[in-house]
């Protein structure tokens, strides 16, 4: 089991005839099941061509259409990315992950007021992943982004993180220590963006097949002691956590476009703080989250 995605999910790329679009499907698709699962492409210009084998179609909701494709991921550029996301919500479909960096904030603003109001007028849910994220995986299974395959080791421990390349190290501190992953979810570092820490993390408490998880957060916002306050209520499962930048200095913004610290509860040392009083294992060291793991399971 896995949470999101599976080796029966199938695949929109959106952007897929561009540089990045090009060579992350083609990786994607020489992963485990990865042949089936990437199934359409589009490119409005280009309809009717194929790539990789993979047809391309004028829009999202054709692509939907003819090959009963449920997921789409984006690596449309950032000025086109917010109206690419509006596409696959407007053809209903389960989930877009868009990978492009760098999307205007008003734009995130406009397609997540859209999406809200979608919503509300009883039209369907499309769950967003991202944007600047690198994607999420089912190790053996299906991955979708960009995140390196051969790190990855099926098993039973779930992965969640602000940062891509902190996701990677724990995927990799894990299978080293012969732990396997049931799903690694990269849900970026953008201010504006999809699924937070508290939705992958209610995923994973519902999710038979994953037995311990690895939350992995950052300076900035109010996300990780939102999870931290569900999870010490919800949560059945030993966790780790880790938040990255217990060294940034406040009022600076550092690296992520989310991670600005206004003082107070979103530093660093706050939110460590927030997650051990929730009952996390916590560690202010990220070379020991695989370890740590390991002694709770």
């Amino acid at each position: 089991m896995s949470i999101y995605i599976n080796k029966d999910t199938r695949v929109i790329t959106q952007g897929i005839t561009g540089k990045t679009g090009q060579f992350h499907t083609e990786k994607c698709q020489e992963y485990a099941n990865g042949k089936n699962c990437f199934v359409a492409g589009v490119n409005p210009k280009k309809a009717g061509e194929k790539i990789f084998d993979i047809p391309i179609f004028a829009s999202v909701k054709d692509a939907k259409q003819q090959t009963g494709a449920t997921v789409s991921v984006i690596y449309v550029p950032p000025a086109g990315a917010a109206a690419a996301i509006w596409e696959a919500v407007e053809a209903d479909l389960d989930l877009a992950i868009c990978i492009t960096e760098g999307i205007p904030v008003r734009d995130m603003l406009e397609v997540r007021n859209r999406m809200k109001q979608k919503e509300a007028s009883g039209g369907k849910k499309t769950l967003l992943l991202g944007p600047n994220c690198p994607g999420l995986i089912t190790p053996d299974e299906i991955k979708i982004g960009i995140m390196p395959g051969h790190i990855h080791k099926k098993g039973r421990v779930g992965v969640v993180s602000r940062s891509g390349t902190l996701t990677y190290e724990a995927v990799a501190q894990l299978t080293e220590l012969g732990i396997g992953q049931s799903s690694a979810v990269g849900i970026g570092g953008d201010p504006i963006n999809g699924l937070k820490h508290i939705d992958v993390m209610q995923a994973f408490n519902d999710d038979p097949d994953t037995d311990a998880v690895i939350m992995i957060g950052e300076i900035g916002g109010p996300d990780e002691a939102d999870a931290a306050r569900w999870c010490k209520d919800n949560m059945k499962k030993p966790i780790v956590g880790f938040i990255a930048g217990v060294t940034a200095p406040p009022g600076k913004r550092m690296g992520h476009a989310g991670a600005l610290i206004s003082g107070g509860a979103d530093t660093a040392e706050a939110k460590l703080a927030i997650m051990e009083e929730c009952g996390f294992r916590i560690t202010r060291n990220p070379s020991e989250m695989g370890r740590i793991l390991k002694s709770l399971i």
